[in-house]
Parts: C-alpha cells; sequence; structure tokens
C-alpha cells in the first residue's frame, strides 16, 4: 500500500534534521515529503503536492504554525494538522483545538511520544480510507442514494438526456421496474387559495392523493419536478388512455373539495419506448396549458385536443439538441452519429415539404445562433451573408444535407475548441498583467487575484498551471525575485526597502527566499554584480 505524505515545518533544521533521521517512517508507513522553514513555504510545497499530515511549529517568522493550519483546514479536506511547540501556554492550545488539530505537543520531542503519535494518526488514514473504499459501506450508501438517483433517472427520461443504451444501462444500475407495451406522462399543476397551506406541504398533499387514486388501478412512477407532480403510468394498451383520463380527471375535482386546490391535469399521448417520454412530457405541459385556459379543476388528454400528425416532428427539438450538446462537449465520432441519428430521422418522418423545411430551417437556426455564443466568425463557417432559407432550399439529396451538417457541425466544434483555449489564455494572461500591477502588495494572494478576475480559485489555478507551467506561488515569487535583481542591479536601495517594493513585508523573509534561489544573501549578489561589471569595464 502507498505510504502516507508527511510534511515538516520548522524554522530550526536541526529539529526537522532529528525527526527525519530518528522516526523509523516507513516502518510506520509514512515517507517524508518534504520540510519548510517557515508557514509561507509549507503552503506552496503543500499546493505542489498535497500531504496527508502536516507537523509544524508554532512559532516561526513570517506565517506561524497556527495560521499555517487554519489555511490548510480551509484548502484541503482531511489533511491531518500535528503542532509541536516549545510555548506552554493555555492560548496556544486553545486555539489549537478551534482549528481541530489532532495533536498537540511539546517541545523537546520524544522519539517514543511522536511514534505512538504517528501510530495513531496511521490508524486514522486507514479508517479514513477503509470508509471511502469498504464496499459494504459504499452499497450502503449507495442503496440509500437510490430514491434520489431514480428521480434523476425519471427526469432524464422527460428531458431526452439519454439514448436507448443508456436508459438500459441506468434502469438495470437504478433497479428501476419499468417495463410495459405503453407508457404515457401526465402533469398535475396545481394553486391554493393564499395562506391555506405551506408550499412544500400542498405538493407533498397534492401527490399523495394522486398516488392513492392511483394505487391498486396502474403501475406509475411518481415525483416532484419543478412545482408539479409528474407521473409516469404505464399501460397495457392505448385504449386505456380515456378511462385514465377519467382517473386524472376525478383526481383534479377531488383536490379540489378536500385540499381546495384548482388542479389542472395534462396527459400525452402513449408511447412504445422509454427514450419517447420527452415527446410525451412536452404533450402533457400543452396539454395542462389548454386546461389551465379553460378554468382547471380538470384532466386533458392531448388526443382529445390536437390531430394526431401534429405532434409527429416532436422527434427534432430532441436530436436537434443533440446535436448542439455533442458540438460543445462531444468527441468527432460522437457528433457525426449524432448527425445520422438527425438524417435516419428525416428519412423516417412523414413530413410534408413544409415542416422538412421548418426542421432543417430551425438546425440551421441554432447552429448559426451557436457561432453568435462564441464569438465566432460566422462568415467562415456559413459563408459571408448566410440566407438560411436559400441554404435550405439548395438541397437536392439526404446526402448533400448529411454532408453540409457534417461540414458545418466539424467546423463549429474546431472553432469552440479553439475559442475554449483562447479563453484561458486570455484569462491567464489577465493574471500576469494583475501580477505584474500588484506584485508589490504584500497580502497579494491565489484568492485576491481570483477575487479581482471573478473566477474560482480552483479552476483558476489549473488553468494557470497548465498555461505557464509553474503554480500560482511559484509564478509569483519567480516574478518577485526578478523584479528584485533589477532593482539590486538598477538603484543603490537598501535590500529592506527593496524588499517592500517586491511585496515582502519582513525583509528577513525577503532575504531568505532569495538565497534559497539564488544561492546568496541580496547585499552579496550586489556586491558580487559590481565586482564583475568593474572587471568587465
Amino acid at each position: 500500500m502507498d505510504l502516507y505524505k508527511v510534511l515538516l515545518v520548522d524554522d530550526e533544521p536541526e529539529v526537522i534534521e532529528a525527526v527525519i533521521r530518528k522516526m523509523k517512517w516507513e516502518i510506520l508507513g509514512f515517507e517524508v515529503s518534504g520540510y519548510a522553514q517557515n508557514g509561507e513555504e509549507a503552503l506552496e510545497m503543500a499546493e505542489a503536492n498535497v500531504p496527508d499530515i502536516v507537523m509544524t511549529d508554532i512559532k516561526m517568522p513570517f506565517m506561524d504554525g497556527l495560521e499555517l493550519s487554519k489555511r490548510l483546514k480551509e484548502r484541503y479536506d482531511g489533511i491531518k494538522i500535528i503542532i509541536f511547540s516549545g510555548f506552554d501556554e493555555f492560548e496556544y492550545a486553545r486555539e489549537a483545538i478551534k482549528l481541530e488539530v489532532e495533536e498537540y505537543i511539546l517541545k523537546p520531542i520524544k522519539l517514543d511520544e511522536l511514534t505512538v503519535i504517528f501510530q495513531k494518526m496511521k490508524g486514522v488514514l486507514d479508517r479514513e480510507r477503509d470508509e471511502k473504499m469498504n464496499l459494504h459501506k459504499l452499497k450502503e450508501y449507495y442503496q440509500k442514494s437510490l430514491p434520489m438517483l431514480q428521480d434523476q433517472f425519471y427526469i432524464g427520461l422527460l428531458e431526452g438526456r439519454m439514448d436507448k443504451e443508456q436508459i438500459e444501462s441506468f434502469r438495470r444500475d437504478y433497479q428501476i421496474a419499468l417495463s410495459s407495451p405503453f407508457y404515457t406522462v401526465s402533469v398535475i399543476q396545481f394553486q391554493m387559495a393564499a395562506g391555506s397551506m405551506e408550499k412544500e406541504l400542498m405538493q407533498f398533499s397534492m401527490k399523495r392523493l394522486a398516488d392513492e387514486s392511483l394505487e391498486g388501478l396502474y403501475s406509475f412512477k411518481g415525483f416532484l419536478y419543478f412545482n408539479q407532480v409528474v407521473y409516469i403510468t404505464m399501460l397495457e394498451d392505448k385504449e386505456q388512455m380515456k378511462e385514465f383520463t377519467d382517473t386524472m380527471d376525478r383526481i383534479c375535482k377531488t383536490a379540489h373539495r378536500i385540499l381546495k386546490m384548482n388542479a389542472t391535469a395534462g396527459i400525452g399521448s402513449a408511447c412504445e419506448s422509454l427514450d419517447a417520454l420527452c415527446n410525451s412530457y412536452a404533450e402533457a405541459k400543452n396539454a395542462v396549458f389548454y386546461g389551465k385556459g379553460k378554468g382547471g379543476c380538470q384532466a386533458v388528454y392531448i388526443g382529445y385536443i390536437e390531430p394526431a400528425n401534429v405532434n409527429n416532428m416532436d422527434w427534432s427539438d430532441k436530436e436537434i439538441a443533440s446535436i448542439i450538446r455533442e458540438i460543445r462537449v462531444g468527441d468527432k465520432k460522437s457528433l457525426e452519429e449524432g448527425v445520422d441519428r438527425f438524417i435516419d430521422c428525416l428519412k423516417e418522418a412523414q413530413a410534408s415539404v413544409i415542416q422538412f423545411k421548418i426542421i432543417l430551417m430551425e438546425l440551421a437556426t441554432e447552429l448559426y445562433k451557436m457561432t453568435g455564443s462564441y464569438q465566432i466568425d460566422a462568415g467562415e463557417i456559413f459563408g459571408e451573408g448566410m440566407d438560411i432559407y436559400r441554404v435550405v432550399n439548395s438541397f437536392n439529396t439526404m446526402d448533400a444535407i448529411r454532408q453540409w451538417l457534417l461540414d458545418s457541425c466539424f467546423m463549429i466544434r474546431r472553432s469552440v475548441s479553439r475559442e475554449r483555449k483562447n479563453s484561458a489564455k486570455i484569462l491567464v494572461d489577465k493574471a500576469v498583467a494583475y501580477l505584474e500591477e500588484n506584485y508589490g502588495d504584500s497580502s497579494l494572494s491565489v484568492e485576491k487575484a481570483c477575487g479581482a478576475m471573478n473566477v474560482s480559485a480552483a479552476y483558476f489555478c489549473t488553468i494557470f498551471k497548465k498555461e505557464t507551467g509553474k503554480t500560482f506561488l511559484n509564478y509569483l515569487t519567480d516574478l518577485r525575485m526578478e523584479k528584485a535583481i533589477r532593482l539590486l542591479e538598477e538603484t543603490e536601495e537598501k535590500s529592506y526597502v527593496i524588499s517592500g517594493k517586491v511585496g515582502y513585508a519582513e525583509a528577513n523573509y525577503f532575504s531568505y527566499v532569495f538565497k534559497k534561489k539564488y544561492g546568496m544573501a541580496p547585499s552579496k549578489y550586489r556586491k558580487t554584480r559590481m565586482e564583475q561589471n568593474d572587471k568587465e569595464n
């Protein structure tokens, strides 16, 4: 098993050396991943390689152990802190307790005591790891999460976010019994007299009433979604639609009589597959809208208010949305498959010429709108002065439509990818410019920089390191050192003055960082450079 990582922090090198030398780290299950002489340096090291345990002194220059512990606890979930100090003061111990530090021990450090502490820490870390990996625990957690996962599955069906293979996979994984010759979606929306019941209770009251009314008559799955009650009901044949509509109508009238709710139920047409439920859901919402316009307290079946052939193009919205999604996040293969599905649906649809052209115009319009969203030059994709009507009327064959669609989608996908890369570069360029302007601010931090640029620290740190090859702190330190070198070479200012100008509030810490990077103190660097210049001249 991998060894747990330990970061040691103390401004006395001999203390660190003694701890490293005397402890049997590997036998205890640990390795020392690094050591630092102050909190600032420790934070930088933790950012590059997050340790499992940080063992730190309290009294150190530049940033003490308590401040370091606070920042580590804020940034890294699960990190363990051991504080050791030569100060037996109640205030330090109390502050450590507030920070939820694991151990607080006094110097001089005793080998036996420290060994016992790390044995204890090993047990704690092992238990935490086991809990995360324990299959029994995971299964138990999974079972508890199933109701939520099942509801998410139902919502995914309604929104048309899954293909047939995904549906079958999730149905097995989430233990969902949803198998029938036919399915229909119904939606119940309701209003209530002001002040008669809290909103949350109102939703559950409506659902309980409907559940009790449907129980024993149908197999169904009911759940709350956007302040409405939604049912996926399984039917043996389409002839049951009239009977089901009557049942939903009685539910609406009972809700009005008993719960004083003005409820309207919309019922979509029956479909034979789960991937078509999104169409039934869209129809159900349309039926609700119609019913509410007629005063509510009733159930409306879409088949009674719209001719059967009106909705045979409902697949188009789903397939167009799928193509747009694949352009944004899919790969080349999945995008091509999405285009082919769209073409297959066009071939199979019994559409009039007008319907056919409307669908193509809708797709072309969505692609055109996408270029605007990503600030892509539409002229590069579609040609200057794109006329959607002319483009749609120019197609003579399905192959021509497919080829135009593939070419356009691939070009947009490449442009979107390029735009994302440009956005990342722009963000990093903006950050670099910000650092150039503010490197002299001793309180400058990644959080402060992200606040100024209105971006999350987690996202920014990932992008920044990818673009520059350095962490934020490493880049800032290198920048400050470069500025310090220039001031040392071009001015006669004292080191403590230069320290403040390049963002170090304490001259001693500036000298420490400078010496660590260049191998000599600032004053010696200046003297060496002057001697070199004299020789050259």
